[in-house]
């Protein structure tokens, strides 16, 4: 395939003010790919929650802050328009439809690259934080980095599934739970948690039940998951113990074998140990704003006396990506989308804030 016309400028979407929800749509030079880089028009991004935390200065554990003129975006699909130098081995050609993760770039080499973490890689860089992300027209990626979109599946509905899909189906992973068991997803509803409850009931054999706001009933059930539990219709001063009550009703009177936190939320935290069963295990995917909060109840006795098990889990690895987006290609997972054009970003950022947006926003680089 012939190369593309690349223009000497593109567009790009800049948060503008840090801290707040504010963005604009600037011209910014377009690189030139490097030894082993390649250069991505792209297509479609999705906007994923972890975007406006950072944008926002939410997570205080940085240990630095997003900066005025930062390009987001970290879910990018688009086509390969220039190939750098010593990309051979990668096979890549222009034309070629790819996708940029969260994590942009890994060593390959340090300890949790070897054992095949890339989430924390030594060296990793982040896409829409430590190097420039995917809200503009083209973007420079590391050759070795990119996923392959399996053809047919559409790009609005693969891209959040490059952050979404590949995180919930690395923490579904690590949960312990085995086919037929009772797996609760806290958040069903919304980005991350639409995609765990269909990778944990359709891909993976759970029975699921999902909790977020009754707004996101419909969406929840129409994911996969057997039981739908309102949060809000429950006393919200008794720690979780009606949930949790609730919760071993469907469950057979021992409660779940995982709880998967696919939220941001203090009081999904508080709450999560005791919809387990012995063995169980709580999974951390979703990052309260602020400064971190324990988990509660996990204390050394009550974690003893039911050999509960409580797990971190970052994004997941090149080989998590490939299996999510070949589950999607084949129909067992896909994304619930609103598509826009790149200036309604702020209107995405604005609905999660609030809560209200149900499943990805997607916003279209044309």
């Amino acid at each position: 395939m012939a190369q593309p016309d690349i223009p000497e400028t593109h567009k790009a979407i800049v948060y503008d003010d840090p801290g707040k929800i504010s963005t604009k749509i600037v011209q910014v030079k377009t690189p030139e790919p490097g030894p082993g880089e390649v250069l991505i028009r792209i297509t479609h991004s999705g906007v994923c929650h972890s975007d406006l935390s950072l944008m926002l200065n939410q997570w205080d554990f940085l240990d630095e802050k997003v900066q005025p003129g930062q390009v987001g975006g970290h879910e990018g699909i688009g086509n390969i328009v220039k190939i750098g130098a010593y990309c051979e081995q990668t096979d890549l050609s222009i034309g070629d439809r790819v996708g940029i993760k969260w994590t942009a770039y890994t060593c390959g080499t340090c300890a949790p690259c070897l054992a095949g973490a890339d989430g924390i890689c030594e060296k990793q860089k982040v896409s829409g934080f430590s190097c420039p992300g995917t809200f503009q027209e083209y973007v420079i990626s590391w050759a070795h980095y990119v996923t392959r979109i399996p053809g047919g599946l559409p790009s609005d509905i693969a891209a959040p599934l490059l952050c979404g899909g590949v995180t919930v189906y690395a923490a579904l992973k690590k949960s312990r739970a085995s086919p037929g068991d009772w797996v609760v997803i806290a958040g069903g509803g919304g980005g991350l948690g639409h995609l765990a409850v269909q990778l944990a009931s359709r891909g993976m054999g759970y029975r699921v039940i999902g909790l977020d706001v009754s707004s996101k009933e419909e969406l929840v059930k129409s994911c996969g998951a057997e039981i739908f539990l309102d949060i809000l219709s429950f006393p919200q001063d008794d720690g979780g113990d009606s949930l949790a009550t609730e919760v071993k009703k469907h469950t057979g009177g021992k409660g779940a074998s995982a709880v998967v936190v696919c939220s941001g939320s203090n009081a999904a935290y508080a709450q999560g140990l005791k919809f387990l069963k012995f063995n169980g295990t709580l999974v951390c995917v979703g990052v309260p704003r602020g400064r971190p909060v324990p988990v509660a109840h996990a204390y050394p006795h009550y974690m003893v006396a039911q050999q509960l098990a409580l797990v971190g889990s970052t994004v997941g690895n090149r080989k998590d990506a490939i299996e999510v987006l070949d589950m999607a290609s084949r129909g067992v997972v896909t994304t619930h989308v609103q598509t826009a054009a790149m200036d309604n970003l702020p209107r995405f950022f604005g609905q999660m804030e609030g809560g209200t947006l149900h499943g990805r926003g997607v916003i279209t680089m044309s």
